[in-house]
């Protein structure tokens, strides 16, 4: 049977803060992971229920807490009693189309964006909403899937004690988790990149419909690119603006780092998007290179048959008093001449390089 999909639709009508899950349902339950930290231990568990998981929370550690999966309503408004969050903040939470930005609602600060990673398989963009919220001693990540993200390399960190990042607050944690989304933008604009580099080599060669469907593709993918990193870029520069407590001074300095880097993106998506732009030009110019070549082949064949078409003509009507028509060499002869003048007109349009 097909999923029944939601859609932003089904909640018209509905109150400001009714949760409903907006979207595809996934399969199998949610995952609950939290990992509890200081510098001096780690400690994993993955929980059944949200229950299990907030008597962890042993400030001065930090407690992570990495939800995976959406659909269960019911997780996402019990995590909504223990943090106290407001109820449109769940809401955002449920809606996968949510446009990037961040909200400091004092106790805690929640920070919406989009995660994005390139399918090898089947070379094309993959994206997926992660919901972040940060509170004092805390960090709590809510995405649509599992697997495959941007949380694995950050879990060896905390594990392995990589760097600082079991020395500091939960504030450079979430930093972490922006840093670590940002970066792989990068990834997936060189990917992009090389199928844009390869689409503009068969546009000059081999310009087709295939080639031209790609071409749409890839600007599709690019639109959508820019919509999830363009507001982004506000969103980090109001965190290291914020006049938040739960942000130290010297986590800025870290978020300022992530600022130049969505600015980079951004020029390094700008840039594919005017080269896509010109890619059309360029499709346009080849079919009209290839037409104008066809035509020139046609046009010089017509031109050489016109007149052997006359020869033909004029031998070809039938009245008696014809002189060649009795002439015993006359079908040579005229064979002679065609070729003659067909030999003629293909040595002037060589020498006239139209050929």
């Amino acid at each position: 049977m097909p999923q029944v999909v939601s859609k932003r639709s089904d909640k018209s009508g509905l109150p400001p803060g009714a949760l409903v899950h907006v979207g595809e349902p996934r399969p199998g339950a949610t995952t609950i992971t939290a990992m509890l930290y200081d510098g001096s231990r780690v400690e994993e568990r993955e929980m059944e229920t949200l229950a299990d998981v907030f008597p962890l929370k042993e400030p001065p550690a930090v407690t992570w807490i990495n939800v995976d999966g959406l659909h269960q309503v019911e997780i996402v408004e019990d995590l909504g009693k223990y943090l106290g969050l407001h109820p449109l903040i769940l809401e955002d939470i449920l809606n996968p189309d949510q446009r990037p930005k961040v909200e400091d609602l004092g106790e805690y600060v929640y920070i919406v964006l989009k995660m994005l990673d390139w399918d090898e398989g089947l070379k094309e963009m993959t994206t997926e909403q992660m919901s972040i919220v940060l509170g004092s001693s805390y960090v709590v990540s809510l995405q649509e899937r599992a697997g495959g993200d941007v949380l694995d390399p950050l879990r060896v960190r905390i594990r392995e004690a990589k760097g600082s990042i079991r020395e500091e607050g939960a504030d450079f944690l979430a930093y972490c988790l922006l840093d670590g989304i940002v970066d792989r933008y990068f990834g997936v604009l060189e990917s992009l990149g090389e199928q844009v580099e390869d689409l503009e080599s068969d546009l000059v060669s081999n310009p087709g419909r295939e080639a031209l469907q790609e071409l749409h593709d890839l600007k599709r993918e690019m639109i959508f690119m820019r919509k999830a990193v363009w507001p982004l870029r506000e969103v980090i520069a109001t965190l290291e603006r914020s006049g938040s407590s739960l942000l130290q001074e010297s986590t800025r300095v870290y978020l300022r780092d992530v600022y130049d880097h969505t600015i980079q993106v951004m020029d390094a998506v700008e840039t594919l998007r005017e080269m896509l732009s010109g890619m059309l030009d360029i499709y346009l110019s080849s079919i009209s290179n290839r037409l104008n070549e066809v035509m020139k082949v046609l046009t010089i064949f017509a031109s050489i048959f016109i007149p052997l078409t006359f020869i033909a003509g004029v031998y070809g009507m039938n009245f008696h008093y014809m002189p060649e028509l009795t002439w015993r060499w006359g079908y040579p002869a005229v064979w002679l001449v065609m070729l003659g003048v067909g030999l003629a007109m293909l040595s002037y349009f060589r020498r006239k390089r139209w050929l």
